[in-house]
């Protein structure tokens, strides 16, 4: 339950980020949403008292917000000019095969037959994702890079949180949001930037909020169960946003497009089915 909120709580939460992002400078929305989740989480920590924090867990809730900070502006960036609902499933599903692999390779898991299944269908569910009418080609594969980078963050950003320790209470997630601000800050020196209008950061600085909760459901979660079953469960979130994008937001998906990304929610099914 704790790692479906946490999918829920995303899910709204790119809604509103990718709105955000296509009326305001995307790196700008980012950079409003980890400061607000940092006054957030660390406005949150005292309901969850900490039994004993040391560096480690410092270190790995940072490293996680670096992962978070890069998923965060490469996704608002594919979303302000692409499809929400071709840059979100890709992310995840990117964000659900990157802890698989990981384990594999670094930390010695052997994935079940549905796991590797799930895997494999992931390469030609991203490449029927890009695949759009000619007029719109080249949005489309800006689209899915952007979401592979996005994916690569969330799941950094999801292996390292997994990794600090029970008695940290909540601060690797705070400790996330400072390493998230020093990620995505220096890109507001880029030429060009303009900082939105004080309404847009208000609403960014809420959102980002609902990420910091995201997390935090995502961290209490993965302490009451493994790491791969709060990961494949967190990252159900693209149901909200595919589904408004399709339909509130009228965005037009082509047949190809339409059969990838269900072939993501397959892989998705598959990985969950594995854990």
């Amino acid at each position: 339950m704790l790692a479906l909120a946490s999918a829920l709580a995303y899910g709204v939460c790119d809604v509103a980020g990718g709105l955000l992002s296509r009326r305001a400078d995307f790196a700008a929305v980012a950079l409003a949403g980890q400061a607000g989740g940092l006054v957030c989480a660390v406005a949150a920590a005292p309901l969850l008292p900490a039994t004993g924090v040391d560096a480690s867990d410092l270190g790995w809730g940072a490293v996680s917000g670096a992962g978070t900070g890069l998923a965060m502006v490469f996704l608002y960036r594919g979303i302000s000019r692409g499809d929400m609902s071709v840059v979100v499933p890709v992310s995840a599903v990117g964000g659900v095969a990157l802890p698989v692999v990981a384990g594999v390779v670094l930390l010695g898991d052997r994935p079940s037959a549905p796991a590797w299944a799930g895997i494999a269908v992931v390469l030609p569910a991203l490449w029927l994702v890009s695949r759009s009418g000619s007029d719109e080609q080249g949005r489309t594969r800006a689209a899915v890079l952007n979401g592979l980078v996005a994916g690569a963050g969330i799941g950094v950003q999801y292996l390292a949180l997994a990794q600090a320790g029970d008695g940290a209470g909540i601060w690797p997630v705070a400790a996330g949001r400072v390493a998230a601000v020093l990620v995505i800050a220096p890109m507001m020196g880029a030429p060009g930037r303009r900082l939105p209008s004080a309404a847009a950061l208000g609403w960014s600085a809420a959102n980002g909020g609902l990420a910091a909760a995201a997390l935090v459901c995502y961290l209490l979660a993965v302490r009451e169960q493994i790491v791969v079953i709060a990961v494949v469960l967190s990252s159900l979130y693209p149901v909200v946003p595919v589904l408004l994008g399709v339909t509130a937001l009228r965005e037009r998906l082509s047949a190809a497009q339409a059969a990838g990304l269900a072939g993501a929610g397959v892989s998705v099914v598959l990985l969950t089915a594995a854990a």
